[in-house]
Order: structure tokens, then sequence, then C-alpha cells
């Protein structure tokens, strides 16, 4: 129960210490991402990855930061629960009229539960759920800087009106024909609206904030006219003499599903009232989850807050157990999934069989590389979380033997809160979002190749388009400077869209790191004849030739690979890139189709 009275002299003070710890991060996780405008109009890419690297760093810095003050100036580990109790409803107070109270609640959490006992994550202690709404947050400012803004143009204004919102902002670069690319973006958009008759409400809303990623600098918002909504994106690149091109207009949900996807990197967008943004992007994508929202914003910490609210509540809301995930067993990670629930749980296991040679922290490693790098919708996100519990009963006998037999440094079953309940709990596990395994997606086509008429035609369609996808997704990757290391099928997914993506991070490389070499010329008879590798192999060494012995053992799959990928086993394919790479030079990896792409497209 809370307290009747607020008593505690030091409780405030807490509070007021927690408030300012997250008013700092959020001023710096801020100010950082409004750069990202500026790194735009400099064309400094390379600063721009930078700053994508080091924002992933800045919430457990400010966390660190907070819980030491709180402990040096307050001895905040050593004060009774009636004191703690307080803290919380002094916070609470404090985020009345706050611009961010369900990040300021998070930030409360992860610094709280530094401090306190696990007995106490409750909601009587730290937010459980959330306390303070986010709905109609105004800033003070809302007339000069509102989270969106409105436009009403007539079918014959449209051009006039795109273009005004195009100035709106305030882009210090001058487009290289603004009114060139206006007229294609406005006729892609009378193509959607067709013969539609314009309503009284026919209006363009676009966010404030242009959300900047890699070398692209996006435009968000949608149409409205009459009950219908129209989600857009425009993107602007550099085009000749750092001159700006609208490159494409990209409309409808899917597309603004492509360009937000769990597969591609954070964006960096200025936002005063962040929930105002992820209701405005909920409107344009309601199929997409709250969680992976604040996550393509860059705010990964309340993206797993939610995701672990969403994951409690589809638990008490289901029955059935969690297994061990179909598909072919990998070496180094355990996975097990649930199958009412659309996401994989990862664990590292404790042993590797040869020729695996790796450890735990090589492999969390890999996975942090692909957290910051940038994952050009080809790299599946993850989501990281320690000593996750979960009801035995839940759990199928024969995963708790494979958990107990691969990993038990990792598993603790156990009444922990004494309440009667068995937990299952896990120390580290990595969850990101189901995909259909490559490897199966192939065979599913395989089996149904032969059959008569139209099924056999869409099977091989299949697999055309999965290969050709296969062959696409590596060399996204190449050019993201990821050399994948094990490019087995089974290391694949396909999502619900249809496109590929990587999931086996323990092999990753830089590009650069690697030396691609050709198959050396046997000397003799003898090591021509050799069943084993004859000559030296350094630890980065790769050859590329030798790809085709394990991808292209089946004939249709070998026919479309080498009309579309054959080069992908030539050595001077990836040794370009790779110097390219080492010179400097930073790929265009666009998160559309590049024939949506106008014909003045930038270089």
């Amino acid at each position: 129960m809370f307290p009747q009275r607020l008593d505690s002299p030091l409780a405030y003070g807490i509070a007021k210490a927690m408030m300012d710890g997250f008013n700092r991060h959020y001023r710096l996780f801020r100010t950082e991402s409004a750069r990202a405008k500026h790194r735009f109009e400099t064309a400094d890419w390379h600063g721009q990855q930078r700053a994508q690297r080091e924002r992933i760093e800045f919430y457990d810095l400010r966390v660190r930061e907070c819980s030491m003050r709180l402990e040096r100036e307050f001895k905040a580990g050593d004060q009774p629960m009636e004191v703690w109790q307080q803290v919380k409803l002094h916070y609470i107070g404090l985020l009345v009229d706050h611009f961010q109270p369900e990040l300021a609640e998070t930030f409360f959490n992860s610094v709280t539960t530094k401090i306190l006992h696990r007995s106490y994550f409750q909601n009587d202690f730290i937010f459980v759920r959330p306390a303070v709404s986010t709905e109609y947050i105004e800033n003070s400012e809302s007339v000069s800087s509102p989270t969106y803004r409105a436009y009403y143009p007539t079918r014959d204004s449209l051009g006039e009106v795109l273009l005004q919102m195009l100035r709106d902002f305030g882009l210090r670069n001058s487009f290289e024909d603004l009114e060139r690319d206006v007229t294609c973006v406005l006729a892609t958009m009378q193509a959607r609206l067709a013969h539609a008759k314009l309503r009284a409400n026919f209006q363009v809303q676009v966010l404030s904030g242009l959300f900047f990623r890699n070398k692209g600098a996006y435009v968000v918002g949608k149409i409205i006219n009459g009950f219908s909504e129209i989600p857009f994106s425009l993107p602007i690149l550099h085009g000749r003499a750092d001159k700006l091109v609208i490159d494409a207009a990209l409309f409808g949900e899917d597309d603004l599903l492509a360009l937000f996807s769990f597969a591609r990197a954070y964006f960096m967008v200025d936002m005063e009232i962040p929930s105002a943004y992820v209701q405005f992007l909920r409107s344009l994508m309601p199929r997409k989850p709250r969680n992976e929202i604040y996550n393509a914003l860059g705010l990964a910490k309340q993206g797993k807050t939610l995701f672990y609210r969403d994951f409690l509540y589809h638990q008490r809301h289901s029955s059935d157990k969690f297994r061990i995930a179909p598909g072919i067993k990998g070496m180094v990670m355990l996975v097990f999934d649930l199958p009412s629930f659309p996401y994989v749980f990862k664990l590292i296991k404790d042993y590797y069989p040869a020729p695996k040679d790796t450890t735990r922290e090589q492999i969390k490693g890999k996975y942090m590389l692909v957290k910051q790098h940038d994952r050009v919708g080809r790299m599946a996100d993850t989501l990281e979380y320690s000593e996750v519990a979960f009801p035995r009963t839940r759990f199928d006998d024969a995963l708790i033997a494979e958990l107990e037999k691969f990993a038990p440094s990792q598993l603790e079953i156990s009444d922990r809160d004494g309440d009667g309940q068995m937990e299952v709990i896990i120390k580290h596990v990595y969850i990101e979002r189901r995909m259909i395994p490559l490897n199966i997606y192939l065979q599913e086509a395989f089996d149904a190749m032969d059959e008569p008429g139209a099924a056999g035609d869409l099977a091989r369609q299949q697999i055309e388009r999965s290969v050709i996808e296969y062959g696409n997704a590596i060399k996204d990757l190449v050019a993201a400077n990821i050399f994948p290391g094990d490019m087995l099928w089974k290391n694949f997914g396909v999502t619900r869209h249809g496109k590929v993506v990587f999931y086996d991070y323990d092999e990753i490389e830089y590009l650069t790191d690697c030396n691609f070499r050709r198959v050396p010329t046997p000397r003799n008879e003898e090591e021509e004849m050799s069943g084993e590798v004859w000559y030296t192999v350094g630890p980065h060494d790769v050859f590329p030739e030798t790809f085709g012995p394990f991808l292209l053992g089946n004939d249709a799959v070998r026919a479309v690979f080498m009309q579309h990928h054959g080069d992908l086993l030539d050595v001077a394919f990836w040794q370009q890139h790779k110097e390219r790479i080492q010179a400097g030079h930073v790929y265009d990896v666009f998160p559309y189709d590049p024939e949506r792409r106008f014909h003045h497209a930038a270089h």
C-alpha cells in the first residue's frame, strides 16, 4: 500500500535527482539527433554513422551516472521501503507537465532496479504499469514548432503546397531542380488519388522533424481525404554538386513498413514529444507494434519496456508452451519460441563443437556490432534481456532438457519469489522477430515444384524470388562493410513481406577485415586429387569460389543464382568492394525498390 503521507525529507531529493538524470539524458539524446540535419547538409556520412553508433550507448551511461549519484548523495540502497514508496509518488508529481513522461518512467525503472532488490520490482516501487498519460501532450511552442504541420491544398494548388511543405523544413542546401522533383511526386500522388472526389477535410499532414538515416533525409506524412488516409514518405538525397534531389515517392502502409523495418538502423529525428511522433506513425502503420516504432526512433530502452509489457500480457492470455524452435539447430545458439507469439528467443550455449572457435563474450560482441551498425534492411534487430523469468508450467519438457544439456549456466529453475510458483529463469537472452528460415522456405518450394499447373509455377517463382533476394541480401551487407561469415541458407530468414534477412551473427566480420583469395593452383597431381585443403588458410582468409558447392546443390537454385549473382563466386567482386570502403566510399542502400527511384536519381 502507498503511504498516507509524504513525510520523508529524502524522498523528494531522490526523485528530483532521478528526474535531473533523465532530463540530462534526453537533452543529450535530442541534441545528438538534431545534429543529424547538419551532418546531412554537409554530407558527413562517416560522422552520421559514428553518431548513430555512439547514441546507442547514451542511455546506459546516464543510468550509471544517476545510480552512482543516488548512492553518493543519498545512500539510496540503504533507504527503507517507506522512503522508496514515497520516491515514486514524488516522481509521478514531477511527471505531470513533462514532455517525455513514458521515457522518464522507464529511466526511473532502470535506475531503481540497479539499487533495489528484485523483491521490490512491483508497481508500488517501479512503473510496472505507466502512471502518466501520453495523450494530448503539447509543448509550450506548439504554434511555432508543432509535432506535425497541416496543409490544405486544392487539386490545382497541390504542387504549390508540396513546394512550400518542402521549403518549410529549412534545409540549407538548394535543390537540383525542386519543381521537377515535385512534378514527379505529384504524378505519383495523383495516381494514388486517381479520380477520388476531394472531400471537405482534404489535407496533407507531415511530421515537423525530418528523419535522418545514413545518406538520406525522409519527409514522413499522410494525405487525408474523407475517411481515407494515405501514408507517404519522400526520401531526399544528395545529387550532383551536393544539390538535393527527391529520390522517390513512397506511398501506402507497406512502403512505410519497409522504411521503418526492424532490420534497419535507427532514425535520427529531433522530437520534443516522442509519444506524439509515435502516435502519428501508428496512424500510418497500425500493424506495427509501438515498441518497434520507439526502437526505430532510437529509443530502444522504451521499446524494450513496451515489448516486455506486451509479452507478459500475451503470456497471461495464452496457454501454449515454449518449445524448441523448428529448423536446423545451431551450433552456437539455442533457439526456442512460443508458437502463438511472433518472436524467437535465442541464448548462447555453454560450449560449441568443432570447428567453432569462439567464446560467449565474442558472440555478445558480434550482436553488439550488429546493434550499432547500419543493418541495411538485411539484419534483424535484437532485444537483449537478463534474468528473464517464465512460468515452469509453460515450458515443454524437451526444451528444458535441451537447456539443461547445452546451456546449464544460463538456466535456473526455482521458486525465486517464494510464492509457490516454479519459474524458469534465463540469465541472458536475445529476442528477435520470427521469420521462416530460408532453407525451409526453399524446401517447401522444392516439394511443390513438380506439381502440375499453377502450383508448380508458383513454386518455381518462389525459388527464383528467394534466390534473387538472398543474393541481394548479401550484396546489401557487403555495401555496409559486413561479411556474414556463414552464408548457408539456414542462417537467413524470410519476412512476411518476402524480404530475405540474415540472423546468425556469431561469424560476422567487417568486410575490410577479411582477406579474399583465390584457391591456389595445385602444384602436382597429389594436391589436385586431395580431398583435404592442402594450402595454408589464415584466420581471416575467404575463398569465394568455394561457396558454390555449399549453396548450389539444387539445379533450379544454381541456374537462378548464376544468372543473377554469379559475381558472388568471384574474388574480384569482394576485393573491389573492400577497396572502395577502405578508400572511404559509403554505398547507397535504399529502403525501397530501386525501380521506384525517379529518373534523375542521385549518383
